[in-house]
């Protein structure tokens, strides 16, 4: 299926690894302008690299800190005055703290807030009107299996990215038809994370392979394997694109099928 992404304008947050590094990629093959941001500015270099072996489209990496609202904003113009406009904003960060409720404080729930919602408010508020002058406005937000399901551990994450299902579905709503915005729900996926967990799980002794920690994760999701970060990329270029054309408001699970509600 031919995507028809060449061309097009795509702002990434915290895409300088995981799973918003692997979506930059798909639309960077795909030949679009391709901009990314993230705190380390030699993670920034590596991902710049990478994506401008990838495809024929412009490459932008701005260091930036998504919970800092000036950074965002900075980074959207940067974006805009780079490649002349914006068709594309896909939203991404990492995980917040694991644990329970109890261990947790009230600054641990202000700062996830921050990094998993009003990153994304901020995102795209200041995007909103460059996409809705664009013929093929979207918007993406990566998120988590936890807000549908909880999992065990992960509070923050279970209770605050539920924020951003509630934005997505209003902004589909409000910003429609001029802009399109969708969801996607990762389940595990094979990013610099989890190979970092599993190694240092090796080292404990928990595990005796790479191998058997990949099988661990791997238990309970039907397709008896987590996720190729190519895998999820490719569900958010989808979604982007024309081919989606009729897809909005939707919350989409890309997690082998391990979801049970």
């Amino acid at each position: 299926m031919e995507l028809e992404l060449d061309g097009n304008a795509a702002l990434f947050t915290a895409a300088s690894s995981g799973l918003g590094l692997a979506s930059a990629e798909t639309f960077a093959a795909e030949g679009a302008d391709v901009a990314i941001c993230g705190r380390s500015a030699d993670r920034l270099a590596e991902a710049e690299a990478t994506l401008e072996e990838l495809g024929d489209g412009e490459v932008l990496a701005v260091e930036a800190d998504i919970t800092e609202r000036e950074d965002v904003e900075t980074f959207v113009a940067e974006t805009v005055e780079t490649f002349g406009g914006l068709d594309h904003v896909v939203t991404s960060a990492g995980g917040p703290p694991s644990g329970p409720f109890l261990d947790m404080d009230d600054g641990d729930f202000y700062t996830a807030y921050d990094l998993l919602v009003m990153s994304v408010v901020w995102t795209t508020r200041e995007a909103y009107p460059h996409l809705r002058e664009s013929d093929a406005g979207t918007i993406v937000n990566i998120t988590s299996r936890s807000v549908q399901e909880v999992i065990d551990g992960l509070v923050l994450s279970n209770s605050v990215r539920r924020a951003v299902i509630g934005l997505m579905k209003t902004q589909a709503r409000e910003f429609a038809p001029d802009v399109r915005v969708n969801a996607v729900l990762p389940g595990a996926h094979e990013t610099s994370r989890i190979e970092d967990l599993i190694e240092q799980n090796i080292e404990r002794g928990e595990y005796e392979s790479y191998e058997a920690g990949l099988d661990d994760w791997s238990d309970g999701i039907p397709l008896e394997r987590i996720g190729d970060p190519e895998e999820l990329g490719e569900a958010v270029a989808y979604l982007s694109s024309d081919a989606a054309s009729y897809v909005n408001g939707a919350a989409v699970p890309v997690d082998g099928g391990s979801l049970r509600s």
